[in-house]
C-alpha cells in the first residue's frame, strides 16, 4: 500500500468498521471463520469481540480474547459450574499437559523446564525474589525498567543482602542502537553481578533491546566463573511475546518471563517463566506447588517447572484455555503475525514522524521496536492527546505514571487493520 492508498483508507474507515460490529450478531447465518493461514486480517479481526467504530490501539494493556480462546474458557467453565470435581479430576492431567505441550512448541523449549503464573509480575516478583544471592553480589537493572523489575529485584536483593545497581543502557531511545546497549551492559557489568533483569520491549518507550547480543556479552563475562558466581540473564519479555518470530532459547537468556495475556491474546490472568535446567538451581521455590496432583512419579522427581509453578486452586478455566491462544498464533503462523504487526507499526511510524510537531520516542526500526509506540505531541500532555483521540473513537494509552517522561501510546496488532491506523494517523496530524 502506497502513502496515497493508506491515507485515503480512512475515509472508509467508520462505516466499515461499523459494518464489522453490527454483523456480528449474524454470524450464526453465515461460515464461521477459522484462524488458519488462510484467514484474511480482517477475518482474524472478527475473530475479536470488539466495540462497534472503535479502533483499539491500546489491546496490548490486556487482551481481548480471539473466539477459540473465548469459547475454550466457556467451555471449562461450564465444566467447572456443573461439577467441578469431576471435571478436574477427569481433566485436570490431560489439559495441564496441553498447555505446556502447546507453550513448548510455540516457544521451542522443554516443558519441563516451563513454570506458569497469573501475569508477568508474579513472574518477575518469584523469579526476582527467590535468585539465591549471597551478600555482596549485586543485580543490574536498566533505569527504564518497569517499577514491577525495580521492587522485585530490591525485595529479592534484601533477602540475600545483596543489592541493585540501576544503569542507563541507551539514552536517547528513538536514536537507541544495538552498540549502543552493548556497550553500556558490557560497561557496567562487574565480578559481583549476579543477574542482569532485562526488559525485552519497554513499554515506556517502544524500544526492543537487543537481547541475543547482551546475551554473548555476558557470556563472555562468564568465562572462568563458576555456575555459583556467574552471571544469569533474565529477560521481562511480555511485549515481544506473541509479536516476534524467535525460538525463546535463541535469545541467550537464562530465564524468560511473560504474560500470556497481551499480545499472545490469551486469557487474562495468566502468563509463564522459563528458565534453563542448569540455571533454575538457582532459584527458590516461592509458594507450594499442586503439579503432584496431575503429574506421575516420584514428587522429588519432579522437574524445576513444577517445583515453581505456584499451587493452590486458580482460574482454572483461563488457566487451561492458554493452550488454545498458543494454537491460534500457531495456526496464523508465527512469521506471518510478526510480519504483520511490525508492517502495520512501520506504517504508522513512517507518517507520524514527518509531522512537524509529533516528536516520536520509539525506534522506527523494526530490529529496535516491535508493537509500542511512544509519542508526544506538542503543546499538549500525554492524557490531552489520549482524550482527544477517544473523543475520535480510537483508544490509545499513556504510560503508566512512574516513567519520566509520560509519553501517549498506540500499537497496531491483531486487532487493528491498514484502514485503522490510517484513521488513527489522520486523527493524530488534526490535533
Amino acid at each position: 500500500m502506497d502513502r496515497r492508498e493508506f491515507l485515503g483508507a480512512a475515509a472508509v474507515t467508520g462505516a466499515a468498521t461499523l459494518t464489522l460490529g453490527f454483523s456480528r450478531e449474524a454470524g450464526s447465518q453465515v461460515a464461521p471463520v477459522v484462524a488458519n493461514a488462510s484467514a484474511s486480517w480482517e477475518e482474524v479481526r472478527g475473530l475479536f469481540d470488539l466495540k462497534p467504530g472503535f479502533v483499539n490501539m491500546a489491546s496490548f494493556y490486556l487482551a481481548s480474547h480471539p473466539k477459540p480462546v473465548r469459547d475454550a474458557i466457556e467451555r471449562h467453565r461450564r465444566g467447572l459450574d456443573q461439577d467441578s470435581h469431576s471435571y478436574i479430576e477427569e481433566n485436570v492431567g490431560p489439559l495441564e499437559r496441553a498447555v505446556r505441550e502447546q507453550a513448548s512448541k510455540y516457544m521451542q523449549v522443554d516443558a519441563d523446564e516451563l513454570a506458569f503464573t497469573d501475569s508477568t509480575t508474579m513472574g518477575l516478583g518469584l523469579l526476582y525474589s527467590g535468585m539465591k544471592l549471597k551478600p555482596g553480589q549485586e543485580i543490574l537493572t536498566d533505569t527504564r525498567d518497569h517499577i514491577v523489575t525495580r521492587l522485585a529485584a530490591q525485595e529479592g536483593a534484601e533477602r540475600g543482602g545483596a543489592s541493585v545497581r540501576r544503569a542507563a543502557f541507551y539514552a536517547d531511545p528513538a536514536k537507541v542502537s544495538v552498540d549502543e546497549v552493548v556497550n553500556n551492559v558490557r560497561r557496567n557489568l562487574r565480578d559481583n553481578t549476579r543477574l542482569v533483569a532485562m526488559t525485552w520491549v519497554h513499554s515506556g518507550t517502544g524500544a526492543k533491546m537487543p537481547v541475543s547480543h547482551v546475551a554473548e556479552v555476558v557470556r563472555t563475562h562468564n568465562r572462568g566463573k563458576s555456575p555459583e558466581e556467574r552471571t544469569l540473564l533474565a529477560v521481562d519479555g511480555v511485549h515481544g511475546f506473541g509479536i516476534e518470530d524467535v525460538a525463546i532459547p535463541s535469545l541467550g537468556a537464562d530465564f524468560f518471563i511473560a504474560g500470556t495475556h497481551k499480545w499472545l491474546t490469551g486469557p487474562r490472568g495468566t502468563g509463564l517463566v522459563w528458565g534453563l535446567k542448569d540455571a533454575w538451581p538457582f532459584v527458590r521455590a516461592t509458594i507450594p506447588t499442586f503439579d503432584p496432583m496431575w503429574r506421575d512419579g516420584p514428587v522429588e522427581q519432579m522437574p524445576a517447572g513444577a517445583w515453581h509453578t505456584p499451587g493452590g486452586f486458580h482460574s482454572f478455566e483461563h488457566r487451561w484455555a492458554v493452550a488454545d491462544a498458543f494454537r491460534f498464533h500457531d495456526a496464523l503462523g508465527k512469521s506471518r503475525v510478526a510480519k504483520r504487526i511490525h508492517e502495520l507499526n512501520s506504517l504508522a511510524k513512517a507518517e507520524m514522524s514527518k509531522m512537524p510537531k509529533v516528536r516520536m520516542h520509539t525506534p522506527l526500526s523494526p530490529d529496535l521496536s516491535a508493537g509500542i509506540i511512544a509519542f508526544e505531541v506538542q503543546g499538549m500532555t500525554p492524557n490531552q492527546v489520549v482524550r482527544k483521540l477517544h473523543e475520535q473513537r480510537i483508544i490509545a494509552s499513556v504510560t503508566p505514571g512512574f516513567y519520566e517522561p509520560n509519553l501517549a501510546r498506540v500499537a497496531p496488532s491483531l486487532l487493528t487493520t491498514e484502514p485503522d491506523v490510517a484513521r488513527t494517523v489522520r486523527a493524530i496530524a488534526a490535533l
